[in-house]
């Protein structure tokens, strides 16, 4: 490499997926370079070429069905571009370390971390396994893997996802590559964790001197890390410039659209006289620990305990925490698919101590929006069976025109053109998945609905037309929701009222504009300095509960006393 030249050049650079007529061009005459110890911020939403442009930097595509009509690929002066293999060998985890979106299915299941860890140092530098050994025990600590002696022997199932992202990172750094590449590193992680990781890599990067590929559809994210920016549309980069420069003065109407599309806007006004929909009272949950050869039960761990709540028809109630929090947990138990403590009325009606036979002709008025929808639509089911399932088991309207027109009423309703109905699930994007999860619900026209998480793994700008929509279907149909979500942004733009959640209890909770306003609580201050980049006013009043703004008389959502919370790191 020239003195004082880039680190890595990209020049021209083409993508294509097969061939002939069925040739799909995934990106299209890109150009960039990055400097030693620099941060460059790739951005775009899903589909728009970023991470096919980072995975041909070590030629990671999937050839030969992947190939490069155009382009040259520089690193260190030498071109990868059509590189032996026995070369990029030598680049692939050595000189260019790949930090990937999702660590749980990056890591290997069946190897321990210290394993992937020395495997890697063996295979570029030789080393044996003690040496190796003690070398990863090094990396875990740079990493902050919390108790590194003990997580050599852990195995990736075994770790929170943050701590599944610090191994990963871990592995990426061992043969102390010039260039890292982190594809999406914070995606669907929490906010306090997610700033964390961002914290890590800044800290790695100013320490080691690294430079830094980031890929991203968080300009919050970029905002934060990178020296330079460009932007991705429909695999081209439509404007680049420094961070600074980009951020005061978007030229392009595409960086302008990604810079407003955080989610906006006021929760629907409930009335005053809205009746209650679910009232819980005292609700707890406890897992038991199971361990010994013959698996006996040794202790529990607490996954909910005391919880007490009441939603109103055309109300939201946001649930929020850090992963492990017992969000999850409540929603479940809210809607009898788990059993545990406390008592539970819907409708008026005592819903606690009735068989799950018993509970199926109400199960219609209050469904679950699961967080992800690749995963809770069935791939083998075309759409319109999917929305239909809820029609046919509960014997909504007669086979044929009937259903055929109520499925085709819901996904119109949320935005889905009702002629793809025939389509299966892998052919729409997410944020299209996502709406199709809505209508299966929709179309039961239920009371209430539990969102776990529905927007997290989506563009910023589909969750903010998801925000839209179910704000739109609330204002039209009265229906009550409880949002569970670590995305406080989201809960903010769409929750009258808010619970905050920690090691399965309620330590805060109240009106969301006066929550959001002055937290009280440690934890929830905590929370709101990852998330919004601000140091909320401390509180001179003790952390407390609260009641839930126009509830009902009856239970308030109360918390037990607490010490104050320590940061851990959800997963």
């Amino acid at each position: 490499m020239a003195e004082g030249g880039p680190l890595l050049s990209v020049r021209d650079l083409s993508v294509s997926f097969g061939s002939g007529a069925a040739e799909v061009r995934a990106v299209e005459g890109v150009s960039f370079e990055i400097g030693p110890g620099e941060t460059l911020g790739l951005v775009g939403e899903s589909g728009s070429g970023k991470s096919v442009t980072a995975l041909s930097v070590p030629q990671l595509l999937p050839y030969p069905h992947a190939r490069h009509p155009s382009g040259s690929i520089r690193f260190e002066g030498a071109e990868l571009v059509g590189a032996p293999e026995h070369r990029l060998q030598r680049i692939r985890g050595n000189r260019i370390g790949m930090i990937f979106q999702e660590p749980m299915s990056s890591l290997n299941p069946v190897m321990t971390v210290g394993e992937q860890i020395e495997e890697v140092l063996q295979a570029h530098q030789g080393l044996d396994r003690p040496a190796a050994r003690e070398r990863a025990l090094v990396l875990l600590r740079r990493v902050r893997l919390p108790e590194p002696e003990r997580r050599l022997r852990s195995y990736p199932f075994e770790l929170s996802g943050g701590q599944a992202q610090r191994a990963m990172i871990a592995v990426a750094l061992a043969n102390d590559p010039r260039l890292l590449i982190a594809d999406e590193p914070t995606t669907a992680l929490d906010v306090t964790v997610q700033a964390q990781i961002l914290g890590l890599l800044r800290e790695l990067r100013e320490d080691l001197g690294l430079a830094l590929m980031l890929i991203t559809h968080d300009l919050a994210i970029v905002r934060k890390m990178a020296d330079r920016v460009c932007v991705m549309q429909g695999g081209r980069i439509v404007e680049t410039g420094s961070t600074a420069a980009l951020f005061a003065d978007p030229r392009h109407p595409y960086t302008r659209m990604l810079l407003a599309a955080e989610p906006r806007g006021a929760p629907v006004p409930v009335p005053a006289e809205a009746p209650v929909v679910l009232q819980a009272e005292g609700l707890g949950m406890r897992f038991p620990i199971r361990s010994g050869l013959l698996r006996r039960v040794t202790g529990h761990v607490q996954a909910v305990r005391g919880v007490s709540l009441s939603v109103r028809e055309g109300q939201t109630v946001g649930v929020v925490g850090e992963s492990g929090s017992g969000k999850t947990t409540l929603g479940r138990l809210l809607l009898r698919l788990v059993d545990g403590e406390g008592r539970i009325r819907f409708d008026g009606a005592d819903i606690t101590g009735r068989p799950r036979r018993a509970l199926r002709p109400m199960r219609r008025a209050f469904q679950i929006v699961f967080q992800d929808p690749v995963s809770a639509l069935s791939p083998r089911m075309r759409v319109e069976e999917i929305v239909g399932e809820g029609l046919r088991i509960h014997g909504i309207g007669a086979p044929g025109p009937d259903r055929t027109a109520r499925i085709e009423a819901a996904l119109a309703e949320v935005g889905i053109d009702p002629a793809t109905r025939r389509r299966f699930p892998h052919e729409f994007s997410g944020g299209q998945r996502q709406r199709i999860a809505i209508a299966r619900v929709l179309v039961l026209k239920p009371r209430l609905i539990v969102l776990d998480e529905p927007t997290s793994a989506l563009d910023r700008s589909v969750q903010a037309q998801i925000v839209e929509l179910l704000r739109d279907l609330q204002a039209r149909h009265g229906i009550a929701y409880v949002f569970i979500s670590h995305d406080l942004a989201v809960v903010r733009a769409l929750a009258d009222a808010v619970i905050v959640m920690k090691d399965g209890t309620v330590v805060e909770s109240g009106p969301a504009a006066g929550l959001f306003a002055r937290p009280r609580h440690p934890y929830t201050r905590s929370l709101f300095r990852a998330a919004f980049e601000l140091e909320p006013e401390p509180a001179d009043d003790p952390p407390q509960g609260g009641a839930l703004p126009g509830a009902a008389p009856g239970p308030e959502l109360a918390a037990p006393p607490q010490p104050a919370p320590t940061g851990t790191e959800g997963g």
